[in-house]
């Protein structure tokens, strides 16, 4: 029995080892997401506070030779030219100051904010007349913001994998093979493995966000018609994606390091558990090309902002091209036989 066990155990070493592109993802990945996360998280340890700074341009520097105050230390001073945006992050807690210098130093609170009083404090030592200004808000809860995150995530694993790896094990046990001889195109099958999988997303994500609204009371402002129809666009981009993905590959070793080689970017760079606002702007360009980026902007607009389809069409339109792209090319590259 030994002796079978290590044939079988040599003749899958082997297979994997000259299975050039699963080892070489093997190798890649780990490093790829090592290096990345060293990028993402470089720097000094995380600020005490986040205050926004009113700016014109915001390449411009800021620095104690602006004003004493921004030479404090532990803070972290975001420069920004949207004001509203600014104020109305002030009034949720997700800021904790705005401040505008000028001939005369004003800024705004939250006073039902525990760290905008002590960033006020902060500010009066180093300037007694600044003039204060007051905006209120209701404090947007970690849990409100992480949910749509949350859910986004669970069904970008449940279409990429569960469609990817499902459309490779066809075609290597010679199931696409037998499609082939019937009248079917690649197009049509594709179409069908989308609803298929759209049908199972909206389900599965519809009883979790249910449960969740009753058991944590999450915050839902907007419609539900409207956070359905991002769900199911974000759900389609994701499919396609997948599919596209899946197109051409025959070894489910490779599709599995293709999958996690977007998975894992999207997961880290789509704001799942934070926001990258404030990281460099560079890396907030790259993360709008995600389809997650994406369905997660739609999904907190509509459930913490209250914000329609008029708010939400950016994020609805890219969800639908990047869709009918990744359909189009999918469709394109589509191989059924096992090579």
């Amino acid at each position: 029995m030994m002796h079978r066990v290590l044939a079988v155990w040599h003749a899958r070493n082997l297979e994997f080892v000259r299975d050039r592109a699963s080892l070489g993802w093997t190798i890649f990945m780990p490093l790829a997401l090592v290096f990345g996360l060293a990028i993402i998280f470089s720097g000094e340890g995380a600020a005490e506070f986040r205050i926004a700074v009113s700016v014109t341009d915001e390449n411009a520097p800021l620095d104690d030779s602006t004003h004493p105050f921004l030479g404090t230390r532990f803070v972290e001073f975001l420069p920004v030219s949207a004001q509203d945006d600014a104020l109305e992050n002030v009034a949720r807690h997700q800021l904790d100051m705005l401040v505008e210098f000028g001939d005369d130093v004003r800024y705004w609170i939250n006073e039902d904010s525990p760290k905008g009083y002590l960033a006020e404090k902060l500010l009066l030592q180093t300037d007694t007349t600044a003039v204060k200004q007051i905006v209120t808000g209701k404090a947007v809860r970690y849990v409100d913001w992480l949910v749509p995150g949350i859910l986004g995530m669970n069904m970008m694993f449940s279409s990429l994998f569960g469609v990817g790896y499902v459309v490779v094990r066809y075609r290597k046990n010679g199931f696409l093979k037998r499609l082939r001889a019937t009248p079917l195109n690649a197009l049509e099958f594709i179409i069908a493995q989308i609803l298929s999988r759209l049908l199972l997303i909206m389900a599965t994500t519809s009883l979790v966000f249910l449960s969740v609204k009753y058991i944590l009371d999450i915050t839902m402002e907007g419609s539900y018609f409207t956070l359905a129809l991002v769900a199911l666009l974000g759900g389609s981009a994701l499919v396609s994606l997948a599919l596209l993905i899946a197109a051409r590959v025959s070894s489910e070793e490779l599709a599995g390091g293709l999958l996690n080689m977007i998975s894992w970017p999207m997961m880290l760079l789509s704001g799942v558990f934070f926001s990258l606002e404030g990281s460099g702007e560079w890396l907030q360009n790259i993360a709008k090309l995600l389809p997650l980026t994406q369905l997660l902007d739609a999904a907190r607009l509509v459930m913490i902002d209250g914000a329609g389809i008029g708010v939400i069409w950016p994020q609805l339109a890219s969800l639908a091209a990047m869709t009918v792209f990744f359909l189009v090319l999918g469709s394109a590259l589509f191989r059924w036989r096992f090579a």
